[in-house]
């Protein structure tokens, strides 16, 4: 990789450049960031909203300990594996169509699940979820994109929008704790529904988007590429979220990898040869969309895995209720805002992209190098520890989620937008399933080592020792994209001045 690798994306002949004759009132156009935020907030914030009362339904749902799991195992796989499918329905229906079906559809999911009478129905009702998400995710992405396309208006945008997605997986275990403790574990579903109807509400406001074009070999859909996405995607989240319980030498495990990378590789293969792919090859091998694509993944890895460990030391070793835990990570939240909006969204367009991703990455790093310095004995830990970790962090993935986010889908084709968008959420889930099975293994690993080693040490000890091996390891990840981002640092001709999709 050179220089060339983050920055912008050259521009890329479009047949179907947009109008400016047809560019909506700018008090019109600014609709579409609340409405696509507050989908933002609920595709991200019910990947961990469930978590703190998963407890409480498995209790009420009578769950067995072995098969509660599939609450958060059936919205995940059905949300990775479907994304690059939901991408194209995005396209071919319409970003603006796509987006209501995807909200209206979620908004019934949500209802279902909060009224679940029976484990089986629970889980139905979060796969539904994962299916609308698929398409609700890339479709708001792709109406942001094609936008706000002057670089100052899409700093702005984007900034308020990776806000969201920063914050959101924070806020989900905050109102998850909340709603449990004061009200029910329903409300933890129930409470998308006014959301969802109010966005749906939003879109009338929102300006519409022409279906992409069909290009040759036609509209319909490229069934082979579709089957063999959703079961590699499928094949390989699931197995990163068996390897938790099972260990990464398990066969189920291995056999589950084996056959998700292969499947994907088949994947690879038909998509180069479609002549209608589902993930056109350009998409992913344009080196400024493929770092985009990187960084963020392992940011995701790392992240992920903070989170965890947060709430788990927070918890078991200090004592903190649920309610304080999540509430702690506020102060992550709003670091990721101000990262995202003061500095990402202002600087958007002014500097080369890498001049935001690396020092974000590098914050993160830092951030989490802190917390691996705790110790059993350790003092003060929330002003000396957890605050700046949480701070750093927070900044850090606020400055690398706009421009990553901004260059994975800028200077594209119209027909390529919704794919391109699928393509980074699909990013995400990924890093988000793998950061959360590896840590938390390694973490077990290092306890269970810790206390074989050392018998006299106490279950508390263990335990931070396993966390601060698992944040090392989240450390070094951080720090390896930072390398990866530094060698696309120097200086090139085109310093993030444009972005504008087609």
């Amino acid at each position: 990789m050179d220089a060339q690798d983050i920055e912008p994306p050259e521009a890329e002949p479009a047949a179907d450049a947009p109008d400016t004759k047809e560019r909506p009132a700018p008090q019109r156009r600014w609709w579409t960031l609340p409405v696509v935020s507050a989908a933002q907030l609920l595709v991200v914030l019910d990947g961990t909203i469930v978590n703190i009362a998963l407890p409480s339904a498995q209790s009420a749902l009578g769950m067995s300990e072995a098969n509660r799991q599939w609450a958060i195992t059936a919205y995940a796989l059905a949300f990775g594996g479907l994304l690059l499918i939901g991408g194209r329905i995005s396209g071919v229906l319409g970003h603006r169509r796509a987006f209501v079906v995807g909200l209206v559809g979620f908004a019934a999911a949500s209802a279902l699940g909060g009224a679940a009478a029976a484990p089986g129905m629970f889980f139905a009702a979060r796969a539904l979820q994962g299916v609308f998400a698929a398409v609700l995710a890339p479709a708001g992405l792709s109406l942001l994109t094609m936008t706000f396309t002057e670089p100052r208006e899409r700093g702005r945008a984007f900034g308020v929008f990776a806000a969201v997605g920063a914050a959101g997986s924070a806020l989900g275990l905050v109102a998850g704790g909340l709603l449990t403790e004061y009200v029910s574990w329903r409300w933890c579903l129930y409470v998308n529904v006014p959301v969802a109807l109010l966005a749906v509400l939003g879109t009338t406001f929102v300006p519409p988007d022409r279906p992409a074009r069909p290009a040759r070999g036609g509209g319909r859909l490229d069934v082979a590429g579709a089957l063999l996405s959703a079961t590699g995607f499928a094949a390989v989240v699931y197995a990163f979220n068996e390897a938790e319980p099972l260990g990464w030498g398990a066969p189920k495990v291995l056999a589950l990898l084996a056959g998700g990378v292969l499947l994907l590789a088949a994947f690879a293969a038909v998509e180069v040869r479609a002549p209608r792919p589902l993930l056109p090859m350009r998409v992913l091998l344009h080196r400024a969309r493929a770092g985009a694509f990187v960084s963020i993944t392992l940011m995701f890895v790392a992240m992920f895995g903070f989170y965890l460990f947060l709430s788990y030391y927070t918890q078991t070793v200090l004592g903190y209720s649920p309610v304080r835990a999540g509430l702690t990570l506020i102060i992550n939240a709003l670091a990721a805002l101000l990262g995202s909006t003061l500095i990402a969204g202002r600087l958007h367009g002014r500097v080369a992209p890498a001049a935001l991703i690396l020092p974000g990455l590098l914050a993160a790093s830092a951030g989490m190098f802190v917390l691996t310095r705790l110790t059993p004995q350790s003092t003060d830990i929330l002003p000396l520890h957890l605050v700046p970790a949480l701070v750093l962090t927070g900044l850090g993935l606020g400055c690398v989620m706009p421009p990553t986010a901004s260059l994975a889908t800028a200077d594209l084709h119209r027909n390529d937008v919704g794919a391109a968008s699928a393509a980074y959420n699909a990013s995400q889930q990924l890093g988000a399933a793998l950061g959360t099975a590896l840590l938390n293994t390694i973490a077990a690993s290092a306890t269970a080592a810790h206390l074989a080693s050392a018998p006299d040490t106490t279950p508390t000890a263990a335990s931070v020792h396993g966390y601060t091996t698992a944040l090392t390891v989240g450390f070094g990840i951080l720090l390896a994209a930072a390398c990866v981002a530094a060698g696309c640092a120097a200086p090139a001709r085109r310093q993030g001045r444009g972005s504008t999709s087609r």
